[in-house]
């Protein structure tokens, strides 16, 4: 790589230097800064000899990041719940919300259904729906539910299949990660554990509701998880 173009129109930067990190089992830490020197005929970039960094260069070095526009600020909307490099977390408040379903057992459906509170995560590792009881703002310690929906699979994960999802992983991307969660086909359940606590299962659960038999969505069929939201946050932060 020789050059990067930023967002700035013309706008070009050429690497110039690096900082290499160095970690032991132990947990300790080195950095050294580096020089970048390049190849007389080809311009390929070269890594230097390097020197030890200290903590001061290195926050001198963030700093005139953050003042050159790298790193860039957001307004954090209140369904946010936690956010981080590696992950997004915010939350839906229950509402009713239209639903799509296709498969042998209840056809090619759709409806406006309600839908209980839900905690959506979008990180480097998946994308991620648990439900809660709760209307209010869900705090660090709300229990996480089953996601009572198809597509799903154990620990919260959705089968994206064909959805069209972000690749961002920011707040500016929620709205794009709910729309294809919410505007995808539901097609079958997944293998794992249960998600909705139903008489006669999934299906006859989906039937009833796409059939307007609830006005608002029956918690005492949300199935249990051993997680938090807290819980969540951390294991979507995790390197």
């Amino acid at each position: 790589m020789k050059n990067v173009i930023t967002g700035k129109v013309g706008s070009a930067v050429r690497l110039t230097s690096a900082i290499l990190l160095y970690e032991g089992s132990n947990g300790a830490c080195y950095a050294t800064a580096h020089a970048i020197d390049r190849e007389p005929r080809s311009d390929r970039a070269i890594i230097g000899a390097g020197r030890p960094v200290t903590r001061g260069a290195l926050v001198t070095a963030l700093r005139e990041l953050e003042d050159n526009g790298a790193a860039k600020s957001a307004f954090l909307p209140a369904t946010v719940l936690g956010l981080s490099s590696r992950a997004v977390t915010w939350w839906c408040p229950p509402s009713p919300r239209r639903v799509f379903f296709e498969n042998k057992e209840l056809g090619k459906r759709t409806a406006i259904v309600p839908h209980p509170g839900l905690v959506f995560q979008a990180s480097h590792d998946g994308f991620r729906v648990f439900s809660v009881k709760v209307a209010e703002r869900p705090g660090p310690d709300t229990p996480l539910f089953e996601p009572p929906y198809f597509n799903t699979w154990d620990d919260g994960l959705i089968c994206v299949g064909t959805a069209r999802v972000p690749t961002r992983i920011e707040v500016d991307a929620i709205a794009g990660w709910e729309a294809g969660f919410f505007e995808s086909a539901f097609t079958h359940p997944n293998h794992g554990g249960k998600r909705v606590a139903y008489k006669n299962g999934e299906f006859a659960f989906w039937r009833d509701m796409l059939d307007g038999k609830f006005s608002s969505f029956p918690l005492e069929t949300l199935v249990p998880t051993k997680g938090t939201v807290l819980k969540l946050i951390n294991a979507g932060g995790a390197a």
